[in-house]
């Protein structure tokens, strides 16, 4: 589904200008404003789409754009790449490559194009290719200009039109024109775009036309929002719509949940030998949670994930008999087949459409349209909801992990399809928990154990690891983590807890020198001794996106440190409390006799928040990371 999803939104590309005659200054780099150089790789210094929909299954878009690209971070910008499938073709490709004078150095031949597979590790069949072109030219800066023309046999996805492409994008001119039967419904929801299109209407067609000019480059932002959300884009739709001869509604979730249902309907059925092994494993089982564990392990220690992307198959699954044969299938192949163990075992589940991502938590959900590229399964029941994750083969039933939790997804239904949400894991879930005792001797080194218990979100990557990694990759990771300027680990071991929300437990020995500062009569020791918090955050008065924390969580350290005999204590740090609606923090360093007990509490949570409160977040952080920092001061006796 993700390279469909990739091609209709990227189908790009067509053209209206006339090629430049060799020689001719174009588009000199000296006419561009300084405004729009300030913090920028590449000035777009005109980008015009038109889109023409003739019918249902008939949509022409037309691409003509100029690009300046200021230094060699803008380089990626120069290239072309084109997609296409069974689904569309490209009508025509030209292009042409100016100096910073605006003199035509070259340009773009047929046979200078490359025709590829678009075939990738993950795809097994794939009847996707793309067309690419480079100029390769190095002496920046430079400009290109490319013209393409495509047309697509369907108007499930109309190409989204974001003139300012990242955040040290420009732009000089930037138009979409959008052409359609005068009685066709185009619906169109626009973001950061003062006013409604332009419209012109004559006796067989209607014209929407947008326009920006001048834009400027946004600042990188911590923690921001959709990018769409921070520039001018408009999105397309229609109400009526066919894909390879299926018709449907996008009007509501409903309508288009319906069209998925049925373009996927029939497609359950398992092989006799595959309903007689559904039987095998659940007939004994009296309870429906462990039919779905017994049947979500079957599915995932028999079959693998791999791409298919044949025909619609970004959209329709293959059958649940050729995975059951086969042992393979895409996200929504092996979502299918569970759905139809299930199904023979008695119990109902629906398959969902997600856009996921682990920084992807949000869909247009006032604006009906295909904005997936995911597959997963719900499984509901009288009292609680199952969740599957059908393309890992690690995952416990029941949890998802940041790759598609906590967002809206559509549920496909024969009657009743609907936006739902994926399980919000909170800050009870999400939690690494801390023990470490350990001994400093005179010379300032130290000797620790430790076991962490890490839960919920906070241990996806690490279960990754464990599953996917040497255990010499895995110890590189520790290092990385640990925070201690010289140390050996002596031993590190760790194991998956069988409990409701995935957990993992390390035991490590780590022994460090020169932990703790030793100089002249006095030593200094950070009582914290793995838990640093590396976020310190610039102050920012001139915030521009709304702050967006995907995760809530919460860390708990409990630290006792046997210190050399013969030093008394000097300065010892004093509590530190700190609370936000950002979250909380707490820290306590207690000494008794040579041994020091430090706790710290750390609370995050997740939510949007006005970009006006930042300052509020920067105080929060910097006050965690000073706290981080304190030292317990002895000095000799």
């Amino acid at each position: 589904m993700h390279k469909l999803l990739t091609i209709t939104v990227t189908l790009l590309l067509a053209v209206a200008a006339q090629p430049a005659r060799a020689g001719d200054p174009e588009y000199p780099v000296k006419t561009i404003p300084a405004a729009l150089k300030e913090n920028a790789h590449i000035v777009k210094r005109l980008d015009e789409t038109t889109i023409r929909i003739n019918d249902l299954t008939d949509m022409r878009v037309n691409r003509h754009y100029v690009i300046t690209v200021l230094d060699e971070a803008g380089a990626n910008a120069a290239m072309l790449v084109v997609p296409y499938s069974k689904l569309s073709e490209i009508h025509g490709i030209s292009g042409s490559l100016y100096d910073a004078e605006g003199k035509q150095v070259k340009r773009l031949k047929q046979s200078d194009i490359k025709d590829l597979s678009a075939v990738d590790d993950g795809s097994l069949m794939t009847d996707d290719r793309l067309k690419a072109h480079q100029f390769y030219y190095n002496v920046y800066p430079y400009t290109v200009e490319y013209e393409v023309s495509e047309r697509t046999y369907s108007t499930l996805s109309i190409p989204g039109w974001i003139p300012q492409s990242n955040i040290d994008c420009t732009v000089e001119q930037s138009i979409l024109k959008v052409t359609t039967p005068a009685d066709f419904i185009l619906r169109f929801r626009s973001y950061l775009y003062n006013g409604e299109p332009v419209t012109t209407t004559d006796k067989d067609t209607k014209t929407y036309a947008w326009e920006v000019k001048q834009i400027k480059a946004l600042k990188s932002e911590l923690n921001a929002v959709e990018f769409y959300r921070r520039t001018p884009a408009v999105f397309l739709g229609t109400t009526d719509f066919e894909l390879d001869k299926y018709k449907g509604n996008a009007n509501s979730w409903k309508g288009l949940g319906t069209f998925f249902y049925q373009l996927n309907a029939g497609r359950d059925v398992l092989p006799d030998a595959t309903k007689a092994k559904v039987h095998e494993l659940t007939d004994g089982l009296h309870s429906r949670e462990e039919k779905i564990k017994t049947l979500y392990r079957f599915m995932q220690r028999n079959n693998r994930y791999i791409s298919i992307q044949l025909g619609i198959g970004g959209w329709q699954t293959f059958d649940a008999a050729s995975v059951a044969t086969k042992g393979y299938g895409d996200c929504k192949a092996l979502s299918n087949y569970m759905m139809a163990l299930l199904k023979e075992a008695g119990i109902k589940s629906n398959c969902v459409w997600v856009k996921a991502g682990e920084n992807t938590h949000t869909i247009r959900e006032d604006f009906p349209s295909s904005q997936f590229n995911h597959a997963i399964l719900c499984v509901p029941g009288e009292k609680d909801t199952t969740w599957l994750e059908c393309t890992d083969p690690y995952l416990p039933a029941g949890y998802l992990g940041g790759f598609t939790d906590n967002r809206p997804v559509l549920l496909l239904d024969e009657k009743d399809s609907k936006l739902v949400r994926t399980p919000v894991y909170g800050m009870d879930c999400n939690q690494q928990i801390r023990h470490i005792n350990a001994t400093v001797d005179s010379s300032g080194n130290i000797a620790l154990n430790a076991v962490v218990v890490t839960s919920g979100l906070q241990q996806d990557d690490l279960r990754n690891a464990i599953h996917r990694l040497s255990r010499e990759k895995q110890l590189e990771i520790l290092r990385k983590g640990l925070g201690l300027s010289s140390y050996d680990i002596v031993d590190y071991n760790c194991k998956e807890l069988e409990t409701t929300i995935p957990a993992i437990e390390e035991m490590m020995k780590v022994k460090g020198n020169n932990y703790a500062t030793v100089t002249g009569k006095r030593m200094f020791i950070y009582p914290n001794i793995l838990a640093r918090d590396g976020m310190k955050l610039e102050p920012d008065t001139s915030r521009q996106s709304d702050i967006r924390l995907n995760m809530a969580y919460r860390d708990i350290d409990s630290v006792e440190i046997i210190l050399p005999v013969g030093y008394k204590p000097e300065s010892v740090p004093t509590p530190v409390s700190l609370s936000s609606k950002f979250g909380n923090y707490n820290a306590t360093v207690i000494l008794k006799g040579n041994t020091v007990t430090y706790i710290r509490k750390m609370e995050r949570q997740s939510g949007t928040f006005p970009a006006a409160e930042y300052p509020e977040l920067v105080k929060f952080y910097g006050g965690i990371y000073r706290a981080d920092r304190n030292r317990l001061v002895l000095v000799k006796e």
